[in-house]
């Protein structure tokens, strides 16, 4: 019969169990201390726009087209725009009610897109014709269309609306279009396969992910040259592993968060330095990328393991990983 504890030894016992019951509680409490709002999934297979609360408790589901992916808030924030690949169409989703109410016709296979600044006008890469291609969202019509090298990706329009970036995954260039005269002035030679942009340092840097290349390119958007390149390595992982695809600027500008895809991990970079401060683990194939806006928690989407991660950005730690989908594209984070 084993012997009774001594009160010294209990005591000790009882505040362990104190000890162990508080960091249960101040766990939890750090994942309820994420910020309010709505995090919105899409999933490529099951066409669904998956709807979770901002610590990655699923709260609902909404019916979209085929194959959703890109997505962005329009209307002030009242609608959800989704790309729809297989559809060959943007979904518009109503955020009040949560139904799609309707869809605006678009070119053969639609990758990406960016938004005019007064929200009326969608650029999107249309990668079966090579084209990154203009639609009046209201009147459902094109406008114009801008020849790109193979497989156009990424868009990105600057803030002032005159400059669009696309991304040839094919010719391994970045085409800067002028959108007033409709043409390309300047192809910007970068790493192999680019996929995804961010501004950054004040609009003075656009990043470029290399998905084939282990890298990003920084490139000066003054020059429109590229001015330096951000390679990763990950310990255990070969080069061709590492497959950086979607990124995420924090609010304060600092920190750039890139997916390094297959190697299952993001990155953490110092936007000044461009020194890398952390590297997570994450789920399978890590491309989609989003930050809440307080700054405080990134939602990673994982394609290949049909989950969602989220980290806390301060400490560069993973708070939960949640069933997201068939292959999870792109996380829009609204309030």
């Amino acid at each position: 019969m084993p012997r009774p504890l001594r009160p010294s030894s209990a005591s000790s016992v009882h505040r362990a169990l104190r000890l162990l019951a508080l960091g249960a509680v101040c766990g939890a409490a750090s994942v309820a201390a994420l910020a309010q709002g709505r995090v919105y999934v899409s999933s490529e297979k099951d066409n669904k726009l998956y709807v979770f609360d901002a610590q990655g408790e699923r709260t609902g589901a909404i019916e979209v087209c085929k194959r959703p992916r890109d997505m962005a808030f329009g209307a002030g924030g009242q609608q959800i725009l989704v790309i729809c690949g297989d559809s060959n169409a943007m979904g518009v989703v109503d955020v009040a009610s949560g139904k799609l109410s309707g869809t605006v016709p678009l070119g053969d296979s639609p990758e990406m897109f960016a938004l005019s600044p007064d929200g009326k006008t969608v650029y999107v890469s249309i990668e079966d014709e090579n084209v990154v291609a203009a639609y009046d969202i209201a009147g459902k019509k094109a406008l114009f269309e801008v020849k790109t090298g193979g497989e156009p990706e990424g868009v990105l329009v600057t803030p002032d609306g005159k400059t669009a970036y696309v991304t040839s995954e094919v010719a391994n260039l970045v085409h800067v279009i002028d959108l007033g005269t409709k043409k390309v002035t300047k192809n910007i030679q970068v790493g192999k396969r680019p996929r995804r942009f961010m501004l950054a340092a004040g609009g003075a840097e656009l990043w470029v992910s290399n998905e084939l290349d282990a890298s990003v390119s920084v490139v000066d958007t003054r020059t429109h040259t590229e001015k330096q390149k951000i390679q990763f390595t990950v310990k255990g992982m070969r080069e061709t592993d590492i497959t950086p695809v979607g990124m995420a600027l924090s609010p304060d500008g600092k920190s750039m968060w890139v997916g390094l895809g297959r190697a299952n991990h993001v990155a953490e970079v110092d936007v000044a330095s461009k020194a890398v401060k952390h590297q997570v683990l994450v789920g399978k194939r890590a491309w989609g990328l989003t930050m809440h806006p307080n700054g405080r928690t990134l939602y990673v989407a994982n394609g290949l393991s049909d989950d969602m991660t989220l980290i806390d950005a301060a400490s560069g730690k993973a708070l939960k990983t949640v069933p997201a989908g068939r292959v999870p594209h792109t996380i829009l984070v609204g309030q």
